[in-house]
């Protein structure tokens, strides 16, 4: 390979994706794995993601929210991203574009075009290779955020509808680009989507060791 992996994982809030992500990256080799979440990841990253998801700052405009989640995904990228790949390392990631494409995109409703030409901006031009879709209903995720008893944050206070916009947007780009997204069924048990995953990968890209 001329440059390491690049895999990212999706999902509304509550799909489950961050045990994915963590189940994912336990079958890898230490010494070739780097796990990060977007945003965040780096110092100055945390600090925007701080900003972003305080409820305390509810007076935030969406277009104010896609340029601080592009801030935060540059600095990630240039610092920790784009080193990793370089030594050939698999990245694996907890958000990436595609969360900003349909977060602000389809559930803030602001002009796609315009978000996804930010996106590039925030990626510093950087494309997953594989990115992982774990799809689960609204309801469903809301049931398990209640049975953890988690506090909700800015976004995930959004609310049912504007969830089902969100997912609605993940189903919509996963059909545009199959050949980089696999949507995963998020109802099944977190060892049978863990299976899922882990066959897909190695289908898609092979044995990494």
């Amino acid at each position: 390979m001329s440059r390491g992996l690049f895999i990212t994982f999706e999902g509304i809030d509550n799909s489950g994706k961050s045990v994915q992500v963590e189940r994912f990256a336990g079958r890898l080799k230490e010494s070739q794995v780097v796990v990060l979440r977007d945003p965040g990841a780096t110092a100055i990253s945390e600090k925007i993601r701080h900003i972003l998801l305080d409820n305390d700052n509810y007076e935030m405009s969406a277009w104010t929210e896609l340029l601080l989640y592009e801030a935060a995904r540059a600095q990630m990228v240039e610092q920790l991203i784009k080193p990793a790949l370089a030594k050939q390392s698999i990245v694996v990631c907890d958000r990436f574009y595609d969360s900003t494409t349909t977060y602000q995109g389809y559930g803030r409703g602001l002009n796609l075009k315009l978000v996804k030409q930010a996106n590039k901006i925030g990626a510093c031009g950087l494309t997953p290779d594989l990115t992982f879709i774990i799809d689960v209903e609204p309801e469903i995720a809301l049931q398990r955020s209640r049975k953890n008893k988690t506090k909700a944050d800015r976004l995930e206070s959004e609310g049912i509808q504007f969830q089902n916009r969100v997912r609605q947007g993940y189903l919509k780009i996963a059909d545009e680009e199959k050949e980089r997204i696999v949507v995963v069924n998020g109802h099944l048990s977190v060892e049978e989507i863990h299976k899922n995953i882990w066959d897909i990968f190695l289908q898609r890209i092979g044995n990494p060791f």
